[in-house]
């Protein structure tokens, strides 16, 4: 039996697949069968970019009992052969008469009896990474099998990390913070901001990330319209507040949290939303127990915020983190679920300055017994000024 694997050794995902099972004899499912890239990853170690390319499926399946048992294109054999994963299933893809799905029916019907039930997540913040005339192909092969929804079966598990998950998410942020640090050198009056992009990410990677997923941000006098947008060649100009937000990742896991600079002296508008989205952040971080539900976060945030004489932003102000960008739950009036020890979050307060212009503030945290441990570098109390 292999004892290792890739980024973990094999007993942590053993340990993995066997929370998954446990949770699957709760909810009578017998099998699940999992297409994503981070479910996938998440059970295998099976890490890899080529994700992005759509023109082949991927499959794992892990039984109610033994060992998980992957069903992947013959082009992923030698990489999937270096992760624990001792039973691997191959074709030749992309094949157009049957691109794996006569090969997975096989191994469910292996796997399950004719009675029995495959799980599948299909719920919120979860998709189907196949396509759905061959998912309605395998449903017809391996009836009178049930297919049945399997999210909270798999979200349960996975929102609770390992302390080796909490420390490559914190690695992660420690990169993104170090970059963060090279703001000065690489940003100021008169930078075209796809610029300033372009060498926060090469900041990123120079630090240790091995590639950033994800930076968007904005800028713009007294803070900016919205926190998505890519990046234009607009030059900073004195009077702009300039936000980035970051999910490097490193060895399979993001971080997530963004920082603002003011280009020259800021208004004093933009200095007291900051300091209250500060202070908020503090209120926060300084009540975060586990048994709250995600929305009295989000009201503490709010609440927060409105003392302090600012207006929280629409939205979610915060979400869970991991081997996605973003994860269940998410801090809105109307997320219910309870916050346990070992989830790792964002606290994302936002705040409105004036119309149509808001100012953001994120912080990644992992909540313990005892509330909340910061894991990316704790913003300055004053927003850092860029004069040169």
């Amino acid at each position: 039996m292999a004892e290792t694997s890739l980024i973990f050794p094999a007993a942590e995902f053993r340990g993995r697949a066997a929370r998954l099972q446990a949770g699957m004899d709760r909810g009578g499912i017998d099998a699940l069968l999992l297409t994503t890239a981070a479910d996938v990853f998440y059970v295998t170690g099976f890490l890899t970019r080529f994700w992005e390319s759509p023109a082949r499926p991927w499959f794992v399946v892990v039984p109610r009992s033994g060992d998980p048992v992957a069903v992947i294109p013959s082009i992923g054999a030698e990489l999937m052969g270096r992760t624990w994963i001792a039973e691997i299933r191959t074709w030749d893809a992309p094949d157009p008469r049957d691109d794996g799905i006569g090969l997975l029916a096989e191994t469910l019907a292996d796997l399950v009896p004719a009675s029995g039930r495959i799980g599948v997540p299909m719920g919120l913040e979860t998709h189907l990474r196949m396509p759905l005339a061959d998912f309605e192909a395998l449903k017809r092969r391996i009836a009178p099998r049930d297919v049945v929804d399997a999210t909270a079966c798999v979200q349960r598990v996975r929102e609770i990390k390992s302390e080796s998950e909490i420390d490559r998410i914190r690695a992660a942020c420690m990169i993104a913070g170090r970059a963060f640090d090279r703001v000065p050198e690489i940003a100021g009056p008169g930078r075209p901001l796809d610029a300033v992009f372009r060498d926060f990410q090469s900041a990123c990677l120079a630090e240790g990330a091995d590639w950033v997923s994800y930076l968007a941000g904005a800028a713009g006098p007294d803070g900016y319209g919205d926190v998505i947008s890519p990046a234009g060649p607009r030059p900073l100009s004195t009077g702009d507040v300039l936000m980035l937000d970051t999910g490097a990742v490193r060895q399979g896991y993001f971080c997530d949290f963004d920082r603002n600079f003011a280009i020259g002296p800021p208004t004093d508008a933009v200095r007291r939303t900051h300091a209250a989205l500060w202070e908020a952040t503090e209120d926060a971080l300084a009540a975060l127990r586990p048994g709250l539900r995600a929305r009295e976060v989000h009201r503490i945030l709010c609440e927060a915020l409105t003392r302090r004489g600012t207006e929280p932003g629409a939205g979610r102000l915060g979400h869970g983190l991991g081997i996605t960008l973003t994860e269940w739950p998410s801090f809105t009036p109307l997320d219910d679920t309870p916050l346990r020890a070992g989830m790792v979050l964002t606290l994302e307060p936002g705040a409105i300055v004036a119309p149509g212009r808001m100012l953001v503030h994120e912080e990644n945290v992992v909540l313990r017994d005892t509330g909340a441990e910061l894991l990316s570098p704790r913003a300055p109390a004053e927003m850092p000024v860029l004069e040169r």
